[in-house]
């Protein structure tokens, strides 16, 4: 089932499906059918079906909510856990260069917590955690500042094209007229 704006279901909301599964288990205890229930609670005859056996396999507990389906896979204490292996670095867990990325991301994770993520769900979990996306400056390690600003203070302005003239006369319209113009009309 899709809900609007990506979202699932509120708090109450889930509560409130959390309380009709528990009157179905109710009702299950007393023996009425899935036909019934389900017409008793207007609900899915096969909602009712999968509940009782949820029901059947774990008692109420087995239909107690399990929380938001959106929430973070990494706990809090877990997330602390995971800053502290990236603030060592990618070359403490034998990266070749201090280069942070999802995938490298993904695989500490698994390799420590033995959990899964996709590469989007690793982006959004660090950015509600104040993470930010950095990309480093690629740059020739023989780059010199001194003669980059050099050569663009000295000599990039002789090798520039001259700019067209602004203002009053710079439009083919506003030019003098030729001398064939001037001399037919006077």
């Amino acid at each position: 089932m899709r809900y609007p704006q990506g979202g699932g279901l509120t708090d109450e909301r889930r509560q409130f499906r959390e309380r009709i599964r528990l009157e179905a288990a109710q009702m299950f205890a007393d023996g009425q059918s899935n036909g019934l229930v389900a017409k008793r609670l207007r609900v899915s005859v096969r909602s009712v079906q999968r509940w009782r056996r949820a029901y059947e396999a774990g008692g109420e507990i087995g239909l107690w909510s399990k929380g938001s389906a959106g929430r973070p896979k990494l706990s809090d204490q877990l997330f602390a856990a995971l800053e502290a292996e990236l603030d060592k670095g990618p070359v403490a867990h034998g990266w070749p260069d201090q280069r942070w990325t999802l995938a490298r991301i993904r695989t500490l994770i698994g390799r420590r917590f033995h959990k899964s993520f996709t590469l989007s769900g690793i982006a959004q979990m660090l950015r509600r955690h104040g993470w930010s996306h950095q990309v480093p400056a690629r740059r020739a390690l023989e780059r010199d500042e001194e003669a980059i600003s050099g050569w663009v203070k000295e000599t990039w302005p002789l090798v520039e094209a001259p700019r067209r003239r602004s203002g009053p006369g710079s439009s083919s319209r506003t030019r003098p007229a030729s001398r064939w113009a001037q001399s037919r009309f006077p």
